[in-house]
């Protein structure tokens, strides 16, 4: 488990902004439960309480700034 601040990655930030609208409206028709609030917990319940835990004891290098 990861403390402090996350190692930033360019190629990941950039991938996360450059993903299109359209991708993800298409993914919500095609998949049912993409993107709803929760969904995660139901399909994967292990690795939410991972990522959960992970949010809150881990920052961002661009949180310092804030």
């Amino acid at each position: 488990m990861k403390f402090g601040m996350r190692t930033p990655s360019l190629k990941r930030s950039l991938k996360a902004k450059t993903t299109s609208k359209w991708k993800r409206q298409a993914k919500k028709a095609i998949i049912p439960g993409y993107g709803r609030k929760g969904a995660g917990w139901v399909k994967n319940s292990r690795k939410a309480a991972y990522n959960k835990v992970y949010r809150k004891t881990s920052f961002s290098f661009w949180d310092l700034f804030k």
